[in-house]
């Protein structure tokens, strides 16, 4: 019921305003998404009331919005954006000469009938297995969940190539100058993420040839993921979740499940969520139920075209 009578306030207008308080960046950003709103609504030749009956927002807090003093939900946001056969991702600021490309590329997207785009998709695809091949050269990187078995497979594979073997978290630390906990503790998670970024380029810049053992939350930033399935040939190392338990418990280490009861539900959880990006390896390693050497034989099966 408070859910409901708040969302007729935001639409009416009456709540979700910028309070005077806001600091410079959320204004800044909820100007930025003004202007998308306005500037799609132009491109469509749109009027505001006619956005506000499509829509269901109220034209008054429209208006709020489009002049940056509006503070909209998910909700709202994707109402305006369906009303004008947007995707909502294009109400948000991106910044960057990148992000401008992807937004020109999803807009001549969007002039395309829908039966041309498969075949749009599979010479996207073509063009990213041409320059897959140099630009990977003879990096293997194996991804996953904590305890699936990457930095002991790691180890033996490179072991077995004779190709050096990075673990990104002792990269990160050298880099860093401390231990992961200590940053972690200190910093954040922004900052772990930002030296797991800057480490990973220096791994790149310094081997062709190298075997990578990744943080299990390296899917968290896209733009470092994207860096490494671009730059590496990828194994996600996967096992089922009563395994990935018992072998934290046995490594003594049971983050970030500590003391919480509701350790299985939560690691079956993170396992759910990340499952989509993990399976965007090239290719995937089950190692439930199997003895290490079992595992490395499979894996070198996999990688033997790669290397």
């Amino acid at each position: 019921m408070a859910q409901t009578r708040a969302k007729k306030r935001e639409k009416a207008g009456v709540a979700a305003d910028l309070s005077p308080s806001t600091d410079a960046a959320t204004r800044n950003f909820a100007a930025e998404v003004g202007k998308l709103v306005r500037r799609g609504r132009a491109r469509r030749g749109v009027t505001r009331r006619q956005l506000a009956v499509e829509s269901g927002i109220s034209e008054r807090y429209l208006a709020q919005i489009e002049g940056g003093q509006g503070n909209p939900s998910v909700i709202v946001l994707r109402a305006i954006a369906q009303a004008m056969e947007m995707h909502i991702t294009a109400l948000l600021p991106a910044g960057g000469k990148r992000n401008e490309a992807l937004a020109r590329i999803s807009d001549l997207l969007g002039r395309l009938d829908a039966s041309e785009l498969p075949s749009i998709a599979q010479l996207i695809e073509q063009r990213i297995a041409e320059g897959a091949a140099s630009e990977r050269a003879q990096r293997i990187a194996l991804v996953g969940l904590r305890g699936a078995g990457k930095t002991t497979l790691g180890e033996m594979l490179a072991k077995r190539l004779n190709w050096p073997f990075v673990e990104m978290n002792r990269a990160i630390e050298h880099e860093y100058g401390a231990s992961v906990s200590m940053l972690m503790d200190m910093s954040g998670v922004s900052a772990f993420r930002r030296y797991e970024r800057s480490a990973l380029e220096k791994v790149i810049a310094e081997h062709d040839k190298v075997v990578i053992s990744t943080a299990g939350g390296i899917v968290s930033n896209p733009d470092t993921y994207a860096l490494l399935l671009r730059r590496s040939h990828t194994v996600w190392v996967k096992a089922e979740p009563q395994e990935h338990m018992s072998r934290v418990i046995a490594q003594g280490d049971f983050r970030p499940m500590a003391e919480n009861r509701a350790a299985m539900a939560d690691l079956v959880a993170i396992l759910e969520a990340r499952s989509g990006d993990y399976a965007q390896s090239e290719a995937q390693l089950d190692t439930s139920g199997e003895k290490v050497e079992q595992s490395l034989l499979k894996l070198m099966k996999l990688v033997q075209e790669w290397t």
